[in-house]
């Protein structure tokens, strides 16, 4: 959501979240889930609701096991995990006292039920595209999610289990949610740029658009042409590395800021995964962008030039910072933490050798946000690239990225008429391969 001062471009990080609490915006990061609150108890209710009907419970998968396991031979994991509902703000409680998640036991028989679920949509806006966020949205606010999902215990046993669920969004049985009242409907594809069609590869005649499962459709591919790349022959114009809203640009980063705290400037020790090429960038220029549910979901090189590196640094997965003051709602203003995120979360790391000198060596990171963790990367070290080419995919999604420049490159933004985030929330964002940036040589 907007806001509605004509001054929001560029504000600090506090005047932000001071106008975002004012204006009492509700918005869920990357627009994955609803913005209703009310949409997202119902939607959690009807969850809760078919697993209490069942009979007898569904023996959980062995990725649910194994955490189950952990967190009852861990006496502090054991601890965090019962604190964390204890904790639970108010508002999320259902009408007789208790909360919808009740405890540790309920919240894995939950992300159990959803592991043979699709992400949803239908017309009466209702979207939870990140289901397992749902069900941990009021833990994830406390103390104890705060200690529990840092622990790197924690998120090896989360990446098991987004890894089952992410093998199941890869087959078959995951497109029967791709139909004309899902994600096939009018509405959505309207979302989807409106052109559906003629903008990406697929095949209407068939069954499920020709997708073959729902990776297939978030990962499609837009026809040749449809974005085609600015200024080809010009190494001075930058090129949007991926479909996105512009979110913040901060110059002169810290080596180890404090990242966590209210005003989260960027930490390039972290953003960089602590990489030995970390004190080329400090004092240098992040860029952040946003993706969106809707949104095309691969990366392209932002330049002419050469990989240098590339890898997957592996993270957490539903981190959000105890920065808000004990707002118990810190979650629904949560694209203010796509900084923190960007430091924290699992994320593809490319460094890439400009051609042009003046830019030299700069690097481009995908951020994968809680569910939509699993960054594919599609180039190799030593190989050249064309600005425009594809470097790699988020799957099930996307949700942010950075570029990173070094100290001394003077930058030109262009966002094409939009605000950093609070601003316009668009169908589609500033096209991917167009302008992002142009330098002075």
């Amino acid at each position: 959501m907007g806001c509605c001062c004509c001054c929001c471009a560029f504000r600090t990080t506090e005047s932000i979240e001071t106008c975002i609490v004012a204006k009492n915006v509700s918005h869920f990061v990357g627009k994955w889930l609803s913005s209703d609150q009310a949409i997202m108890n119902q939607w959690l209710q009807q969850q809760i609701e078919e697993v209490d009907r069942k009979t007898s419970p569904d023996p959980l998968d062995p990725s649910v096991e194994s955490f189950k396991n952990t967190i009852e031979s861990n006496a502090e994991l054991l601890m965090f995990f019962n604190q964390m509902f204890t904790e639970s703000p108010t508002k999320r409680k259902r009408k007789n006292g208790t909360p919808q998640v009740r405890n540790y036991h309920h919240m894995l028989t939950l992300i159990n039920h959803v592991l043979k679920k699709s992400p949803e949509f239908n017309d009466s806006t209702t979207l939870v595209t990140f289901p397992i966020t749902a069900i941990l949205t009021k833990p994830m606010e406390t103390i104890g999610g705060y200690a529990a999902f840092l622990n790197p215990n924690v998120n090896s046993h989360i990446k098991d289990i987004l890894n089952t669920w992410g093998r199941y969004l890869q087959s078959l049985a995951s497109c029967y949610i791709l139909n004309t009242d899902k994600w096939l409907s009018a509405k959505a594809l309207e979302k989807m740029g409106g052109n559906f069609e003629d903008d990406f590869v697929c095949d209407p005649s068939k069954p499920h658009y020709g997708f073959s499962s729902w990776d297939d459709f978030f990962t499609r591919q837009f026809r040749p042409n449809v974005r085609p790349v600015a200024s080809p022959d010009d190494n001075k114009v930058i090129a949007n590395a991926c479909e996105s809203n512009p979110f913040r640009v901060e110059k002169n980063v810290t080596k180890q800021g404090k990242f966590w705290i209210k005003g989260q400037p960027y930490n390039i020790k972290f953003l960089l995964a602590d990489d030995p090429l970390v004190d080329s960038f400090v004092g240098g220029t992040v860029y952040q962008g946003s993706l969106r549910v809707f949104y095309y979901h691969r990366w392209h090189s932002p330049v002419d030039g050469k990989i240098v590196k590339a890898f997957v640094a592996d993270g957490t997965y539903y981190s959000i910072p105890l920065s808000n003051g004990g707002n118990e709602y810190s979650v629904v203003i949560s694209d203010y933490f796509q900084g923190y995120l960007a430091e924290v979360a699992t994320r593809a790391i490319i460094f890439i050798e400009a051609d042009n000198p003046y830019i030299g060596l700069m690097c481009f990171i995908a951020v994968g946000m809680q569910e939509v963790s699993s960054c594919e990367i599609t180039v190799e070290e030593g190989q050249k690239v064309k600005k425009g080419q594809q470097l790699g995919t988020f799957h099930f999604g996307g949700s942010s990225h950075c570029l990173v420049f070094r100290p001394g490159v003077e930058l030109v933004f262009d966002f094409h008429g939009y605000k950093p985030w609070p601003g316009q929330i668009t169908t589609s964002g500033i096209k991917i391969n167009s302008r992002i940036a142009t330098v002075p040589k």
